[in-house]
């Protein structure tokens, strides 16, 4: 069974990104598995920001994996994304920081300060190593933090290679 994921991302500037994370899942031509946890439940703009973080929880809750998506002001995102992101290591939920400008590690000027030095792994963005780290991440993450291991984590290079990338 697939992995629920929440994505967490500039709502102004990046949901494009997401919404081609839909549009992969929808077409068959590529072997991406989103099972989105934003389909669980609703949350509008014209909601107050406690019944919107009521719902962004409960979305977390059933959620195996948290992706967010790193662009040019994430980091300055505090009302629901840093929040979001503060719920989500508080649960324990493996997070993947997906580097929208394309780096296969962590990038100190764009990543938010919140997850700089926290068990994260960072990729680029990419159908197929999202779709490798929604997947995998999670058994890694729960290995990894068993053994006390932290700060930010990179696929090595035969990952990519093994993905053709």
């Amino acid at each position: 069974m697939a992995n629920t994921c929440y994505a967490c991302f500039d709502g102004d500037n990046d949901i494009h990104y997401y919404r081609l994370m839909q549009a992969w899942h929808a077409n068959q031509k590529f072997a991406f598995t989103f099972v989105n946890a934003h389909d669980i439940t609703q949350a509008r703009d014209t909601s107050s920001e406690q019944t919107i973080k009521r719902s962004l929880r409960t979305r977390l809750n059933a959620s195996d994996v948290f992706l967010v998506l790193i662009g040019e002001s994430t980091k300055n995102l505090y009302r629901f994304v840093r929040w979001e992101m503060e719920i989500a290591l508080e649960m324990g939920i493996p997070i993947i920081a997906v580097n929208l400008d394309g780096s296969k590690s962590i990038n100190m000027d764009l990543c938010p300060p919140i997850i700089r030095n926290e068990l994260v792994i960072h990729i680029p963005f990419g159908h197929k190593i999202i779709d490798y780290a929604i997947q995998n991440w999670p058994v890694s993450y729960k290995n990894l933090n068993s053994k006390d291991k932290s700060g930010p984590y990179i696929y090595p290079k035969s990952i990519y290679d093994e993905l053709g990338l």
